[in-house]
């Protein structure tokens, strides 16, 4: 089962990004997962089901927008990996 939402978007944007409602569709579904994603709010898993995409495409997408697909920091990282 699927929600369906409804956005008014001023005809402008559209023509400014040359763009088809369903392009844009598309595109805001794919925004909306990966900022959801990036804040913490959804999983990968639940970002990509969003986006409409597989897994592994929406964490390519992620690198491509640069957004850390792991909340770790470097110096968790080294810690863990000392710790063995």
């Amino acid at each position: 089962m699927e929600d369906i939402l409804t956005i008014r978007l001023p005809n402008e944007i559209s023509k400014m990004l040359n763009r088809t409602p369903e392009e844009m569709c598309r595109d805001m579904r794919i925004y909306a997962a990966l900022m959801l994603f990036r804040l913490g709010k959804l999983s990968s898993g639940a970002a990509a089901l969003m986006a409409g995409v597989p897994r592994v495409m929406f964490l390519d997408l992620c690198a491509e927008y640069d957004i850390p697909i792991s909340q770790i920091t470097p110096e968790e990282l080294h810690r863990e990996v000392n710790s063995e």
